[in-house]
């Protein structure tokens, strides 16, 4: 029996569990960063930063329900499964009914963004459509990107450099090589929480043939990635500090180092569903280290 079935939640906590609130920092951080920059480069907009926080929150939304709704559709959610409950799989909310809210936060992404098109023009209008469709394509569609060994990519793609340096050109209404170089250790420790949730899944996604690439990775191997994205979201700003790139207070982000070493040593010498700790833990390090660097580029004026 789904002993999930027997859960007694009231339909507002099922919502909760629906929409991730423990995922959202990955969508608060870049903006954090991008509109950090702005305000470093003179170029700070509240009304466009507020709305990229907007359409970041939605999108976020939008793809945690598409990946609940697509893996039930899919067969990819079983009893099995070892992370968070999912509300689709678990019956605790219809399957057209988080398909039509799905759908619904993704248009009202869409039309919070036709503000930020306004202002930045077609390169704005293009990423937005990009970021919708990835956001449909993660997990639906005829080739899903997180079950052919993409979603890593995309996760990193479209968290770092396309909200990081979004953010950033809809305030400054220009792009700079500081932008895009802040917005890799984002990019990378928001993909480390995509590795963290795909290692512990490892089993039972190789059992319904869902090839994320934990699965084409194996167990070492996602460990030994998860440890490279987290040195190099630590090492890019310490390179830059030591080029002169940004300022030494920047190195702010070594107090965020005693967060990062619980889910590190979860990542590397656990398994099962104290992984979901581990996970939990690299959300908070990513918003943390967000801050610290925020704050870090800041101190020191422009």
């Amino acid at each position: 029996m789904n002993t999930t079935k027997q859960l007694r939640i009231s339909p507002l906590q099922a919502w909760i569990l629906a929409i991730r609130p423990k995922t959202l920092p990955a969508a608060v951080s870049p903006v954090l960063i991008g509109s950090a920059l702005a305000l470093k480069s003179g170029h700070f907009n509240p009304l466009p930063a507020a709305a990229a926080l907007v359409v970041s929150l939605l999108l976020q939304i939008g793809v945690n329900l598409a990946n609940d709704y697509f893996d039930f559709k899919k067969g990819v959610d079983t009893e099995e499964r070892l992370g968070p409950v999912r509300v689709t799989q678990s019956g605790l909310i219809p399957a057209q009914t988080v398909k039509r809210v799905m759908l619904g936060t993704l248009i009202a992404a869409g039309l919070s963004g036709f503000y930020l098109v306004l202002i930045g023009g077609w390169p704005i209008l293009l990423l937005g459509l990009a970021a919708i469709l990835s956001a449909l394509a993660y997990s639906g569609g005829p080739f899903p990107l997180a079950s052919n060994g993409l979603g890593d990519l995309f996760v990193f793609i479209f968290f770092g450099p396309v909200a990081v340096c979004g953010t950033y050109f809809v305030q400054a209404l220009q792009l700079s090589n500081l932008a895009i170089i802040m917005s890799l250790p984002v990019g990378l420790l928001i993909t480390a929480i995509l590795v963290v949730n795909n290692l512990r899944d490892i089993v039972t996604d190789r059992q319904t043939g869902k090839r994320t690439m934990a699965v084409m990775l194996g167990d070492k191997g996602s460990r030994v990635e998860y440890v490279f994205l987290l040195s190099f979201a630590y090492l890019t700003p310490i390179i830059s500090v030591y080029t002169q790139m940004i300022p030494i207070y920047a190195l702010l982000i070594l107090i965020s180092l005693p967060v990062a070493l619980f889910p590190l040593r979860l990542v590397l010498y656990e398994n099962g569903k104290i992984l979901n700790k581990a996970l939990a833990g690299t959300a908070r390090l990513t918003f943390l280290f967000s801050l610290l660097l925020s704050i870090g580029l800041l101190i020191n004026g422009q």
